[in-house]
């Protein structure tokens, strides 16, 4: 039984690992943004919301220990330094800083 669900954990961290590669897609910008007073999940949450509802935003990944999301675009879309910041603070809070990274990147 044990190894059954060491097996089954196994295939579902495998099967996370894959999926987490396929949505980072060449060619599909990625925003690291910098958040001040970002320090629960509940803050997170109306965070991600607002940046959710701007056009061509495909994921956003949140870090709320260093205060940054990470923002992943459709393909040949992009985000503007204002959008962002108006929805930051439709949601309370403040924008710290604004950058384009490589997929690779974390927050």
């Amino acid at each position: 039984m044990i190894r059954i669900l060491c097996f089954m954990l196994l295939l579902l961290v495998g099967l996370a690992q894959i999926s987490a590669e396929v949505s980072a897609k060449e060619g599909n910008l990625v925003y690291v943004v910098g958040i001040d007073g970002l320090a629960c999940p509940f803050c997170s949450y109306g965070v991600e919301k607002q940046i959710q509802k701007l056009e061509g935003v495909e994921q956003v990944e949140t870090n709320i220990r260093l205060g940054q999301l990470r923002i992943q675009m459709l393909e040949g879309k992009t985000l503007a330094r204002p959008q962002v910041e108006a929805a930051i603070e439709r949601a309370g809070f403040d924008l710290r800083s604004f950058e384009q990274a490589e997929e690779t990147d974390a927050p």
